[in-house]
């Protein structure tokens, strides 16, 4: 029997990064002048990032402040989906933006089905939110690999267990 290598594409993002980023957030919007009097807090729930500050003006600088904070510690912006920007008390304006992490059913069909039909010699199977590609020889996963990097879903994609 040959022996087969196999390599799971999955979506996820170091926690501790994400608390980095954040307490460095805070503590720039803290020190800043533009900021002072604006009530601006930046929390970190479980699976979400909220802002709440004085007027959209003040969000936008916090959410600039915040990107820039996940892009210095290397994490891809496409883990925060931000919602609405809703009305909060005493005129102030408040935005959640959703921590994302898996691959969705939907993404992963379009994986599957993209690397089925690009590269023939391999099979894929779906696992939750992750996929399983499985080849004989490992060039050919390498070229999955290549393939899926120059490709953008919308999900940042890290390559895990490659056997």
């Amino acid at each position: 029997m040959a022996k087969e290598f196999t390599f799971d594409v999955v979506s996820d993002f170091d926690r501790q990064e994400v608390v980095n980023a954040v307490d460095q957030a805070q503590k720039e919007v803290a020190n800043r002048y533009d900021f002072k009097g604006s009530d601006t807090e930046i929390d970190l729930e479980k699976e979400a990032v909220s802002v709440k500050t004085a007027s959209e003006l003040h969000l936008k600088s916090v959410r600039d402040i915040l990107e820039s904070k996940f892009f210095r510690r290397g994490l891809d912006l496409r883990v925060l989906e931000w919602g609405e920007v809703e009305p909060a008390s005493k005129g102030a304006v408040k935005q959640s933006a959703k921590l994302k992490k898996g691959i969705s059913e939907d993404i992963g069909r379009e994986l599957s089905k993209h690397i089925r039909t690009a590269h023939p010699k391999v099979h894929v199977q779906i696992q939750g939110d992750q996929l399983r590609v499985a080849g004989k020889d490992k060039d050919s996963l390498q070229a999955v690999i290549q393939d899926l990097k120059d490709g953008d879903y919308g999900v940042p994609l890290q390559f895990t267990n490659y056997r």
